[in-house]
């Protein structure tokens, strides 16, 4: 028997889907046979096979607004990736509280927002639907000058099994914590090439993910294939960061 993600005849929405992650989760939903929705902010070129909204995922009418508009046109929504997030590295100590609102409520705050627009539409619909919350490793370690938005991928993994008991059995709900990602934006979070090698090297995989790779976790979630997996949160960071100790013992 040959096991293939198929998601051919589905309409997902990633959110935040044309750079970064977002993108590799786009490309892979759209080879798995997907329609797909993307929105942001701004206007953006949207990626090959695909639509591009714009939309503050923060603000609740224009999400509804969003989604209403989605269903009116293709006629229904199977898959929302929430991915959408971020934060700059800012000292908690001196950080605003406007600083910290911004930052809980697009990585917290308009996940939720995204997810109830999303399952009132799913659950009206015979074959349900599925949620996936991009979230992070910072939501289980020290997250140190991204303190807010450790704190909210936290929340954001808490979430995700809330709903999914909540909205069982018609929707399902999973997260991924994913780690170190190669994107547009590797040198800046990084630095050069010598610092993401040397970052590289404290990886067990031995590298950081492509976006795709994440992608593929995504689609799987989203497909028949997991089925049977709600309220999970899968890791997607190379088999994690080495403990202090081992890094100062052994050099990594």
């Amino acid at each position: 028997m040959t096991l293939a993600v198929d998601l051919s005849g589905r309409v997902a929405l990633v959110t935040g889907g044309t750079r970064g992650i977002g993108l590799g989760i786009t490309r892979t939903l759209v080879a798995a046979g997907a329609t797909v929705v993307t929105c942001s902010r701004s206007e953006s070129e949207p990626v090959p096979g695909t639509t591009h909204r714009v939309c503050d995922v923060r603000d609740p009418e224009a999400v509804q607004a969003l989604v209403a508009s989605l269903v009116s046109s293709l006629g229904r929504l199977d898959i929302l990736v929430n991915n959408a997030g971020g934060a700059p590295a800012t000292d908690a100590a001196t950080a605003s509280p406007r600083f910290h609102d911004k930052i809980v409520g697009l990585n917290l705050l308009a996940p939720l927002l995204c997810a109830q627009a999303a399952n009132a539409v799913m659950q009206q619909q015979e074959s349900g639907g599925t949620i996936v919350n991009i979230s992070s490793v910072s939501a289980h370690r020290p997250a140190p000058t991204i303190a807010a938005y450790g704190a909210a991928k936290a929340g954001l993994d808490s979430l995700t099994t809330s709903l999914a008991m909540e909205w069982a059995p018609r929707v399902r709900v999973n997260a991924v914590d994913v780690g170190l990602c190669r994107t547009e934006q590797t040198d800046d979070h990084y630095g050069d090439d010598a610092s993401v090698v040397a970052i590289e090297g404290t990886i067990p995989l031995g590298r950081m993910a492509r976006p795709e790779e994440v992608g593929n976790v995504v689609a799987f979630l989203a497909s028949d294939l997991a089925s049977y997996v709600s309220g999970a949160t899968v890791a997607c960071h190379g088999g994690g960061e080495p403990p202090a100790f081992l890094i100062v013992q052994k050099g990594l």
